[in-house]
Order: C-alpha cells, then sequence, then structure tokens
C-alpha cells in the first residue's frame, strides 16, 4: 500500500469516528484531531498558518476553535502563537529548572500567589512538574477537523457537555473497567487537556480556562476529553456497548416514576433482603 492509499485509509477511518461520535453524542461541534509536527513537511498542504497566511497571531485555543467551530486545519508553531502558555508547554523554548524561562515564571506564581503559597520551594516544585514536551522536539501543532483529515492524530479533543461527558466518561469505564483520573486546575487547559495525554496516554477531563473563554469563545457548558493516540476505537466500542445497552445519550430520558421498573438484579438484591420486587427495566432499543 502506498502512503496516498495509507491516507485515503485513515482518512475514511477519522471520518467513521466523527461520524459515530456525533451520531451517538449529538455533538455541537466537530472532534479536533491534534497532530505534532517534529519536521515542517509533516504539515498538512491545507493548513492555515497563522503568521504567515493571515499576518496574525493567534493563541493555541483559538486555533482549536477554529477547527471545530469552522472546521478549519490550523499549523501552529512559535512564530504564530501568542500565548505564553503553549510555547512552553510544547517544548519550543527551554523551561527545565535552571533555565531563565524556569526562573522568570517561578518568580512570576510567586509573585501571584505571595498570600497562599508558603515558600519559594514550593512554587518552583509546582512549575518543575507543570506539563510540558521535551524541549525542541517539535517545530509546531496541526489542529484538523477528525471528519476530514488525512493522517493519524496523536490526540483527538472532544468538545461536549456535562452530560455527554458523563457519557463518554461511562464508554471509558465500559471498556477499561478503570475510572477517569484528572486533577483540574482553573487555567492553562491546554497544558493539561493537550500535553498531559500526550505525555501518558491516558484519557483526561479538562475545563476550558478563563483566556479559551474570553478569547477562544468556549461555551460555559462545554467540557474537553482527551482521547490519546490509538484509543478511538476503544472508546467508540464503550459507547456503541453503552448504547446496547439503553444507556447511551440519545436513549436517556427525564421522568419522575414512583416504584419504577428497574433492571432485574435489583429485584434479586431486595428479595435477599426481604423487601418488595418489582416490574423488571428493559433497555431500549
Amino acid at each position: 500500500m502506498d502512503i496516498q492509499e495509507n491516507s485515503a485509509g485513515i482518512k475514511e477511518t477519522n471520518k467513521a469516528y466523527s461520524s459515530q461520535l456525533h451520531d451517538m453524542l449529538l455533538l455541537r461541534y466537530e472532534p479536533i484531531a491534534v497532530k505534532m509536527i517534529a519536521d515542517i513537511s509533516e504539515v498538512p498542504d491545507n493548513a492555515v498558518h497563522p503568521k504567515r497566511d493571515m499576518g496574525k497571531h493567534m493563541s493555541l485555543c483559538q486555533a482549536y476553535a477554529l477547527t471545530r467551530r469552522n472546521k478549519k486545519t490550523i499549523f501552529m508553531d512559535i512564530d504564530s502563537e501568542w500565548c505564553w502558555c503553549p510555547i512552553i508547554c510544547m517544548g519550543y523554548v527551554d523551561s527545565e529548572p535552571g533555565s531563565k524561562t524556569f526562573d522568570f515564571m517561578a518568580k512570576f506564581i510567586e509573585g501571584r500567589h505571595k498570600d497562599s503559597v508558603d515558600s519559594e520551594d514550593a512554587v518552583k516544585n509546582f512549575f518543575a512538574r507543570f506539563p510540558r514536551l521535551p524541549y525542541g522536539k517539535y517545530k509546531g501543532i496541526v489542529s484538523a477537523p477528525l471528519c476530514d483529515c488525512d493522517f493519524e492524530p496523536d490526540l483527538v479533543l472532544i468538545y461536549a457537555n456535562p452530560a455527554q461527558t458523563r457519557i463518554i466518561i461511562g464508554g471509558i469505564k465500559q471498556m477499561t473497567g478503570q475510572l477517569v483520573e484528572t486533577k483540574f486546575d482553573v487555567i492553562d487547559s491546554c497544558a493539561y487537556d493537550t500535553v498531559m495525554p500526550l505525555l501518558n496516554g491516558e484519557y483526561r477531563i479538562t475545563f476550558p480556562d478563563p483566556g479559551e473563554y474570553e478569547r477562544a469563545l468556549s461555551d460555559e457548558d462545554e467540557v474537553i476529553t482527551s482521547v490519546p493516540r490509538g484509543r478511538m476505537a476503544e472508546l467508540i466500542a464503550g459507547l456503541r456497548s453503552n448504547n446496547e445497552h439503553g444507556i447511551g445519550y440519545k436513549l436517556l430520558s427525564k421522568e419522575m416514576m414512583f416504584s419504577f421498573p428497574r433492571p432485574s438484579f435489583y429485584n434479586d438484591m431486595f428479595k435477599m433482603w426481604d423487601l418488595d420486587t418489582g416490574d423488571v427495566w428493559e433497555p431500549r432499543k
């Protein structure tokens, strides 16, 4: 199989994933396919380079917004970037302990939190653990609509409301048998929704930060799910399985019913406790 045929196959797979996500979750916006660029030759021909093509700068979250809202493919590098966080966390500059950037950020954070952080060491330890990719490894990052990209994503970002995100988490649990573990912060959403899953290969839930809300137009009811490379098929299978068991997003409906039908294992447990049993719930098809 040549490169063109392989790209066509990947594109069809991505399109199918996008279609199934929209169908099962009724997503408002398109999932974002993310590709880390180690060599400029890897940038898709249709990608917009903000500094070169528009004469403008933007933040990474704004590029994400253009991708999910307008289905634009965007290539962001240090020249186009207008926010400090991606410059550090994407590894465009040296920010390891001992660097000028590290010392600057440690002093900045200490100044911001001088009334709440006990020591300079605590600040330095926090920033030393800040998510960052290896310095100099990547030249930039491409965001593309999942429905129309011909590369295998290093990461897929799904912006959804809390109810849809709950169903996504259920799909993950259905396939992995594990709970999604996430530590939350109120800022630096790109560091956590992008860099952390790239580093550890784990699913993650992230809230859009204030900058993304103000400048990238994220809605108040949006939550970000990060799906690492190679795990889209797993997520789709989990969502489909829960659909088949009647607990998919489109199958849930609000109702206030007393003595309501319940799964059969409820009756088994209530019998064991010498309590009343009732009608058995059957999943919707």
